[in-house]
Parts: structure tokens; C-alpha cells; sequence
């Protein structure tokens, strides 16, 4: 039985900028290492959002 999703992803990005400028890059990684990746991404803007909330918050002058 083949698998509906495949077990590893794979991406590639090449980019020329101008006559002598290029990167190269290859990435190749699992469905638990885009869940990981996906969780990273929501925590961090969770939290950038709850910092957000805190900056604008007025302080009590008591």
C-alpha cells in the first residue's frame, strides 16, 4: 500500500543576484520535522503577540 503523503519533502532555492552573486540552497526533511517546524513558527508568534500586548498595556499610577 502506498502512502497518501510522502515521507520526506524536498526543497530547493536557487538565487542569482547580479553577475557574481548566487546562493544555493537544498533542504530535505520528514513530516515530524515540518510539525516541528510548525510548532516553532506558532510559538514564536504567540509570544511575539503577548509581548505586543504588554508593550501597549498602560501602567497603574497608584
Amino acid at each position: 500500500m502506498v502512502s497518501p503523503t510522502p515521507s520526506r519533502h524536498l526543497a530547493e532555492l536557487r538565487l542569482r543576484v547580479g553577475k557574481r552573486g548566487r546562493l544555493r540552497a537544498r533542504i530535505e526533511i520528514g513530516n515530524g520535522g515540518l510539525v516541528a517546524i510548525g510548532a516553532l513558527v506558532s510559538l514564536i508568534l504567540l509570544s511575539s503577540a503577548v509581548i505586543v500586548v504588554a508593550a501597549k498595556r498602560v501602567p497603574d499610577r497608584t
